[in-house]
């Protein structure tokens, strides 16, 4: 027995996931009802992950800050910047998409109990109890923003602690990560559960009267990941930025569009920037803050999704209702982690840039939720896979000003 588990364990991650895949879909395919209890899996998993994430990302920021060694430089503001340049941009493809290929809506019901955000001013004021709130509370609700303050406070209050204090807190952070180490090798089992869950009691008959819809929102998301990110990171680095770019996809993307969390996917995301030998001080505080502000994918759905609708109803959008339509959008992205439902939420937000009505843009925040296990799936990968590409970026930047 012993020698099977270090076999398994020998084989790549990933070819491990894509195994899980693979008999997940199986099963669902053949006998279904036979093993329908393997779905706890992928529900076991997903907890898992989102129990250790706010953990992880408190002690490690903590640590971070506190060991920080002054006069070493980091590289927050770029990554700050590209986390913002990126989700503008996306939000600037997914309106020129949508001109150049306009879609239409069939809308019939409106989604129910869900509560979108009646302007930006609500989204910025739940992103600011959220930063304030009990430390305790953020920790308990998966609150990053919460979460992040707190554990920069605490870190620059430790950094005038003694030698031994700072070794135990390194040692918990260790001891942290070990943890979520565990966590992420049980990913083939979890998304094995996922995968046999979504093929069989979902299924995708429901998607295909928005087949239209679901290829222009995934071909947008590609776009921005294969062509969009990489010109950044190329722009900034001057690399080849590829090899950079597939492996988040494969490594940290492929995670996440299964578990549709880019809470989850934090841990994943810092396993993957330490085997990529990045500064531990930056990502550390860079990725869980990608977590909450990069989002991409979000500006993707919410300005493709308006665009629609727009379309839909035959209003006519001149070039600067677009213009202004990406930045509420990237502005709207990035406090989607503060709003309950995500992206999908902040769609009658920009719909009233259209004046278009809460009763009509409700319908389309349904077909936002019928569509999800695409979209949602999708949007999740660009996301989280971007936070590890445009962190990587900046190292890589820096090294390149120090040559």
């Amino acid at each position: 027995m012993k020698s099977l588990f270090n076999k398994w364990n020998s084989i790549n991650l990933v070819n491990r996931i894509i195994i899980g895949i693979v008999l997940g879909a199986i099963l669902a395919l053949t006998i279904p009802e036979q093993v329908s209890g393997i779905t706890i899996l992928g529900s076991l998993f997903i907890a898992a992950l989102k129990a250790v994430a706010p953990i992880l990302v408190f002690v490690l920021v903590i640590n971070a800050i506190a060991s920080h060694v002054g006069g070493k430089a980091t590289n927050m503001k770029m990554i700050i910047a590209l986390y913002l340049a990126g989700t503008f941009l996306a939000g600037f493809v997914a309106v020129v998409v949508s001109y150049i290929f306009p879609t239409t809506l069939t809308l019939k019901t409106a989604a129910q109990d869900v509560t979108p955000p009646s302007g930006i001013f609500e989204v910025f004021e739940t992103l600011l109890f959220n930063i304030t709130t009990n430390p305790v509370t953020a920790i308990m609700n998966a609150n990053y923003l919460g979460i992040l303050a707190w554990a920069i406070v605490l870190g620059i209050a430790l950094k005038a602690s003694n030698d031994t204090t700072k070794s135990v807190i390194s040692n918990i952070s260790d001891a942290v990560t070990k943890v979520v180490q565990w966590v992420i090798s049980l990913a083939p089992f979890g998304i094995m559960g996922i995968i046999f869950e979504a093929i069989s009691t979902t299924g995708l008959s429901a998607l295909s009267e928005y087949g239209r819809l679901i290829i222009i929102l995934v071909g947008t998301m590609f776009f921005v990941a294969l062509v969009v990110n990489p010109l950044m990171v190329f722009i900034v680095a001057r690399r080849n930025p590829y090899p950079l770019v597939f492996m988040s996809m494969k490594e940290s993307g492929i995670t996440a569009f299964f578990t549709r969390s880019s809470a989850a996917n934090i841990p994943v995301n810092m396993a993957l920037a330490e085997k990529l030998k990045l500064d531990k001080d930056t990502y550390a505080v860079s990725i869980p803050l990608g977590a909450t502000i990069n989002m991409a994918g979000a500006a993707v759905t919410i300005s493709v999704l308006t665009m629609a609708t727009a379309h839909t109803l035959g209003i006519e959008v001149d070039f600067i209702t677009a213009v202004i339509l990406m930045v509420l959008s990237a502005v709207s992205a990035a406090g989607a982690s503060g709003v309950a439902g995500g992206s999908l939420l902040l769609i009658p937000l920009a719909c009233s840039l259209f004046g278009i009505s809460d009763d009509v843009a409700m319908q389309v925040v349904a077909i936002g939720f019928i569509i999800g296990v695409i979209q949602d799936s999708c949007e999740t990968a660009l996301n989280s896979s971007s936070d590890v590409v445009f962190t990587a970026a900046a190292e890589y930047a820096k090294e390149r000003k120090a040559e």
